[in-house]
């Protein structure tokens, strides 16, 4: 979530205003899920779509900056520092084998059973056709790099 903004908040960087639209659109998104209702669901399964919106809005901010190249680097910095964006998982993505990765907790071992990845990072090559595939932690259906 972004920091409240308070007082002693610096102003932010150029280049801001091009893009407060989309990330309020996000805020607002998240905002409407955590009011709808949550009955009938699993525990893990009403926190998915949180995980699917900060995983749009830390990719959107990850292709501003390193595909397109349309923010500055103290926009980035000051975006990450806000808490905008998952430093982490952007971090994750810039490696080899990362690229689709949905959530760091999916690549941790002591989070799943028998201390292995989640079954979303398994290549869809490797799985069975007719078996749909999802993360019980996030909801992902497969974030291999190799599908």
């Amino acid at each position: 979530m972004p920091r409240i903004k308070t007082l002693r908040t610096k102003k932010p960087p150029e280049g801001f205003a091009e893009i407060e639209d989309t990330l309020l659109d996000f805020a607002n998104r998240l905002r409407d899920i955590e009011s709808t209702s949550h009955e009938g669901k699993r525990k893990n399964e009403s926190l998915w779509p949180v995980f699917q919106i900060t995983h749009q809005r830390s990719r959107y901010i990850y292709d501003l900056f390193y595909t397109r190249e349309a923010i500055s680097s103290e926009l980035y910095q000051w975006l990450l520092k806000q808490g905008y964006a998952d430093g982490n998982l952007i971090a994750k993505w810039k490696k080899q084998g990362y690229e689709k990765l949905c959530c760091l907790r999916c690549i941790q071992a002591k989070e799943n059973t028998f201390n292995a990845t989640c079954i979303c990072r398994v290549p869809k090559s490797k799985l069975d056709k007719d078996k749909v595939v999802e993360c019980v932690t996030c909801g992902c259906r497969g974030c291999a790099s190799s599908d």
